[in-house]
């Protein structure tokens, strides 16, 4: 017999900013309870309300209707994104601040377990050592009800591996928000999801979401067919964003497993890569950054010891260790920042490196997104191509009206996208990425994904979600902080996998290897040439149209202009009257062919 919930949110509906977040009167209220033992992601795009829902949950914000019903006795205690530290001298003085203090004891045991120093002054503290002390913080509550929002951040892989068992082994009840679709995986028995001002909870792990987000979309596009094409386009659109994308990443998944087949072949069984196979004539047409011997020390301290590797155009490198194990020094040898102490490091002189590191206060205090993306202007250039700035913005899902909103008030999740969009725009044959995916939700690292694996240049990227790396690279570079650094082919997963292998001379397991390649799709109807030719241009083409129909009603917005000049006030008109026309006709033909490849 099931449990009753320890919370509950009935008939839950929230304004902001002069719309409905939640519920309202053209969407259903929320209800939202929670069990004893339930273990449950919260799942939607930046901007779903997620946080909101979190403070809802702990009776830090009221809403405009529903009621609210706890347990008596109900402890709930909140693991926040990026725990505010600056009103505390040390860390130990943050972790017993609040309502609720734990402790002293309490805390000193986890943070131990954690690897933190807990009198560490707070205004020192790395990203990291913050997060460890508002886990410890959190967990020596013991709380009945704990809610985790990205508890991933800034952690290390022993770190991630220490949480996931804590909360394995915790009876109480969680509800988490993260894109670290392993952790997720691996944790959470059931989803709630946040999708267009309403919530969905389905009694399956977030293993099970992909594929019930795809058919609830489904769904909804069979039922719009009973209305207006431009309803049954847009809800086609809606799901084919979402199918499409992932079936595209399936192809590119296939590629990337062959490309790891292939680095295999130039990777010896001691790990480390076969420089003698390259000949000069390579070097100058392949390789661009070729690392041969290298060590580096700090003080009495070896962090690269006797490193070898030759990247190749187009390699898509991972790096990945604990805090501190080396992966910043290694990406700066390899880089050019710093020197090594011996060996060399030869760095091709057509290399032109981009660097994407989460600094949000690059974007610019005050800035627009048009300031920040094109300077003002309503053009681009992304890589040599001219593009508009709001479908541009359109690519990395991003609503087009946001073109001049300004950056300050986008959120932590938006910021992080916009970074991105700007930075891929940019000319460069090297990306170098150092934790890409903190504040990104999942559909956002799907499409960073996509953009990596289109991406013609080389690769370097650090991070600790794993699901990432195994989705993206094809070699990756392992630290365990003694100096030696494992060269394997593959991705997070096959760096584990040859870790776990025993030593040589005694009997060896297999190692894991990276998953096989997908099935192929099911056939779909053939087109012809004119067909497929059509299928592939006109979406592109009907963004042109709106953006075209967009900038005339711009222009007819000025209550002058047919006192002023009635010959272009009638051209202008005109000229929409036809675009929506061929947009209308551009949307119905699109749509019949989409039904006949999608069957």
């Amino acid at each position: 017999m099931a449990q009753p919930p320890i919370l509950s949110w009935e008939n839950l509906g929230l304004q902001q900013g002069g719309r409905w977040l939640f519920g309202g009167p053209n969407q259903d209220n929320i209800d939202l309870h929670i069990g004893p033992r339930d273990r449950l992601a919260l799942i939607g795009r930046n901007g779903a309300g997620k946080t909101t829902l979190f403070r809802l949950i702990d009776d830090k914000l009221d809403a405009d209707q529903g009621q609210r019903k706890v347990k008596p006795g109900t402890r709930i205690v909140v693991l926040e994104q990026d725990p505010d530290v600056s009103a505390h001298k040390t860390l130990m003085d943050f972790a017993l601040g609040g309502e609720n203090p734990p402790a002293e004891h309490e805390v000193e045991a986890i943070a131990g377990q954690l690897g933190i120093d807990m009198s560490r002054e707070c205004k020192g503290a790395s990203g990291g050592e913050k997060r460890r002390a508002a886990i410890a913080r959190a967990l020596a509550q013991d709380p009945d009800l704990l809610l985790m929002d990205e508890p991933t951040n800034h952690l290390d892989l022993a770190a991630i591996d220490w949480l996931e068992s804590w909360l394995d082994r915790y009876t109480g009840a969680f509800v988490v928000i993260s894109h670290d679709r392993t952790f997720l995986k691996r944790l959470t028995r059931a989803t709630l999801w946040l999708d267009r001002g309403t919530m969905r909870r389905k009694e399956v792990g977030f293993g099970g979401y992909e594929a019930w987000e795809e058919q609830v979309y489904a769904e909804e596009a069979r039922a719009a067919e009973k209305l207006d094409a431009k309803l049954k386009l847009e809800a086609h659109w809606l799901e084919r964003g979402v199918t499409a994308r992932r079936k595209r990443n399936q192809g590119r998944l296939e590629k990337l497993w062959q490309m790891r087949a292939q680095r295999a072949s130039m990777i010896d069984t001691s790990g480390t890569a076969k420089l003698k196979l390259a000949t000069a004539e390579d070097f100058k047409s392949k390789s661009v950054i070729v690392a041969d011997h290298v060590s580096k020390a700090y003080g009495d301290r070896t962090i690269i010891r006797d490193f070898s590797l030759r990247i190749q155009r187009g390699d898509r490198i991972g790096i990945v260790g604990a805090n501190g194990a080396g992966k910043t020094t290694l990406l700066k040898l390899l880089t050019g920042e710093i020197e090594p102490d011996s060996g060399t490091v030869e760095i091709a002189k057509t290399l032109t490196g981009v660097m994407i590191d989460q600094q949000r206060s690059l974007l610019g205090e005050g800035k627009t997104v048009r300031q920040v993306l094109a300077e003002g202007g309503d053009w681009i250039d992304v890589r040599g191509n001219r593009k508009h700035v709001q479908g541009y913005l359109k690519e990395f899902l991003f609503d087009p009206g946001i073109v001049d909103t300004k950056v300050d008030i986008l959120s932590g999740g938006e910021r992080s996208r916009l970074l991105l969009a700007r930075e891929f725009a940019r000319a460069s044959n090297l990306l170098v990425l150092d934790e890409p995916t903190n504040d990104l939700d999942l559909e956002t690292l799907d499409l960073l994904q996509e953009v990596i694996a289109d991406y013609e240049g080389t690769v370097l990227i650090v991070s600790h979600d794993r699901d990432f790396l195994d989705r993206t690279v094809t070699v990756t570079l392992g630290l365990d902080g003694s100096g030696k650094v494992d060269v394997v082919a593959g991705g997070y997963e096959d760096w584990v996998a040859k870790r776990r292998q025993p030593i040589a001379g005694k009997s060896k397991a297999p190692a894991k290897q990276s998953p096989p390649p997908p099935p192929p799709p099911p056939k779909a109807d053939k087109l012809s040439y004119k067909d497929q030719r059509d299928y592939e241009a006109l979406p592109a083409r009907i963004e042109e149209l709106e953006l075209a129909i967009a900038r005339g009603e711009e222009i007819l917005a000025d209550p002058e202009l047919y006192t002023k000049d009635p010959q272009r006030f009638a051209t202008i008109m005109k000229g929409i009257e036809n675009a929506r026309s061929e947009k209308d006709e551009a949307e119905e033909r699109w749509l019949m062919l989409a039904e006949r490849v999608e069957g």
